[in-house]
């Protein structure tokens, strides 16, 4: 008996130092999670013993239980590198089909354009409503894959925010009519005094300069004159200032929309190669302009705002992995989209959950 009872903490130690092997072994492994061997003492069952006269055979591990503790964050400068500050675990999707937890958060990004760990598991997450742009956490969460396949279409320019301060010192402009064949009246100061441009984009993401002109005509009052591509400018209508310098909301209501031409350039054919082709337009397209937020105050003509909701086409050059697991792709042509959500998954119980060679736990019933 004496003989068992020594041997029996000898295999106890033995698979200690396995445990312990095993965290060494790791120490170097990103999202593992150290276990902890814990033993129970052994007594033999005899009917009538008391508490002092049972004597103890030996020792036993228990468990070994996992220490989900939080470890060390360390910057790799790749972008897909995550890490996890709190609890949870990343949510894959396993060559298998079955669905696993990690806290290795070393993704990559396979040909078809899948977030993947290094044994091919897919990250999953919360897809994005292609209607309304919004990301559908209601959802379960499934595989999250980027758009490498194809770049991002062109946006049809329809509106242009414009927050300007018209300088209120500024003289009522002369204007001199236009004498035939001119179409185009002329003013003092000049037309482009105060003036700033954009550029706005077709459908086919074709960019069109649009210029804007403020001429006063009057006290607090200010006539608003667009020239879009190549045409002459258009006067939209006149705004309104209060006595503080603050826009008339009712003023803004008369002003019309910009049109915009749109240009296409025909192809040359190989039995002409002759110079190159003159564009023509073939439509207009209109842009809404907004000006809530001028103003007419006694300083310097000041632009702070300019900005318009187009763009032209753009392929894929980057990944960004925002703090709330967000994923935005970057395009070449300065656009951010929103691509998915991350998704984490916790357990009431985490010692109940199956540990899996790769950094993987699998759910059980009694993790809960």
């Amino acid at each position: 008996m004496s003989f068992n009872t020594g041997l029996s903490g000898l295999n106890a130690a033995s698979r200690n130092l396995d445990v312990i092997g095993h965290n060494i072994a790791n120490a170097n492994t990103t999202g593992m999670k150290a276990g902890r061997a814990e033993f129970a003492e052994l007594y033999a069952a005899s009917i009538g013993a008391s508490g002092g006269t049972a004597g103890g055979i030996g020792v036993e591990v228990a468990a070994v239980s996992q220490l989900f503790t939080q470890g060390n964050i360390s910057i790799t400068g790749n972008d897909l590198d995550l890490a996890i500050n709190g609890n949870g675990f990343f949510n894959v999707t396993q060559t298998t089909g079955d669905v696993a937890y990690t806290r290795s958060g070393a993704f990559k990004l396979d040909k078809e354009g899948f977030l993947v760990t290094n044994s091919g598991a897919k990250l999953n997450g919360f897809q994005v409503d292609p209607a309304t742009g919004t990301v559908l956490r209601g959802a379960l969460p499934t595989p999250l894959q980027l758009p490498t396949a194809k770049g991002l279409p062109a946006q049809l320019t329809t509106n242009i925010v414009a927050g300007l301060n018209l300088d209120a010192r500024a003289a009522v402009a002369v204007e001199t009519p236009a004498v035939p064949p001119a179409t185009l009246s002329t003013f003092e100061p000049p037309l482009e005094t105060y003036g700033t441009s954009v550029v706005v984009y077709d459908t086919q993401g074709i960019g069109v300069p649009v210029n804007l002109y403020f001429v006063k005509s009057d006290l607090n009052q200010w006539d608003v004159y667009s020239k879009a591509g190549g045409n002459d400018p258009v006067e939209l209508g006149t705004i309104q200032f209060d006595s503080q310098g603050k826009i008339d909301p009712a003023s803004l209501a008369s002003l019309a929309v910009i049109n915009v031409p749109t240009t296409s350039v025909p192809p040359i054919t190989p039995a002409d190669p002759g110079p190159p082709p003159v564009p023509a337009v073939l439509d207009t397209f209109e842009v809404t302009l907004n000006l809530e937020e001028l103003t007419q105050f006694g300083t310097r003509f000041s632009v702070y705002q300019l900005e318009q909701d187009g763009y032209a086409p753009g392929e894929l050059t980057g990944l960004t992995i925002e703090e709330n697991g967000e994923l935005l792709a970057r395009y070449s042509n300065g656009e951010s989209v929103l691509s998915g959500q991350l998704a984490l998954s916790t357990f009431r119980n985490l010692q109940g959950l199956q540990p899996q060679s790769g950094g993987y736990w699998l759910r059980t019933l009694e993790s809960g």
